[in-house]
């Protein structure tokens, strides 16, 4: 289960990840889960934990319902509309996000990482991006050489699960930036013990 600061890293980056799409031509859910996907795994890959989206097999490849209700949540506080980075999230939450990066060799990693994958996969089509996800091959902790492309997986199969995962450092927001981000997406800090309604 994500915790209240995994959360706010993941709707963090996920604006980062539409904004840097946006120049690419049309956005879909189908293509957002994607590439939310495969940056997830090309993180993970390098050593690095920073979106916190379980993923399992879909009809179109990887599909995440945190990321899905992540997306819902950020449009209903106004910042996405349809596929676009609000002007509000752009002036307010994405300078906290880059500030939160610089000096920090592990965020500034994750952010590389993700802007190499988008370059890489946002030009695509959503069904190009779809076989490319499917195309990636997959172990099971019981057999760690057999590996399996993800187009023979089993429809709802879990694909990815990031506590499971171990690596050697995290994305994170410090405490004295993670307020402000909070409230520049729209959310108000809670007490600790309400954390139910994020």
């Amino acid at each position: 289960m994500r915790t209240p600061s995994h959360i706010l890293v993941d709707r963090a980056l996920l604006l980062y990840i539409v904004q840097l799409a946006e120049p690419h031509g049309l956005l879909s859910d189908v293509k957002l889960q994607q590439l939310c996907f495969l940056c997830e795994l090309q993180t993970f890959a390098k050593g690095f934990k920073a979106l916190h989206f379980e993923f399992f097999r879909f009809a179109y490849g990887a599909f995440s319902k945190e990321l899905d209700n992540d997306v819902t949540s950020l449009r209903r506080k106004g910042r996405i509309e349809n596929f676009t980075v609000s002007d509000q999230a752009k002036e307010e939450a994405i300078p906290l996000l880059l500030a939160a990066v610089e000096g920090v060799e592990a965020n500034e990693r994750v952010k590389e990482i993700i802007e190499a994958v988008v370059a890489t996969y946002a030009p695509q089509d959503s069904g190009t991006i779809t076989n490319s996800v499917e195309a990636v091959q997959l172990t099971t902790p019981q057999e760690p050489e057999l590996k399996i492309p993800i187009r023979d997986i089993v429809f709802h199969t879990t694909l990815l699960v990031p506590q499971r995962i171990e690596v050697k450092a995290e994305f994170t927001i410090p405490s004295g930036i993670a307020a402000k981000l909070n409230a520049a997406m729209g959310y108000e800090a809670r007490p600790a013990w309400d954390t139910q309604s994020w």
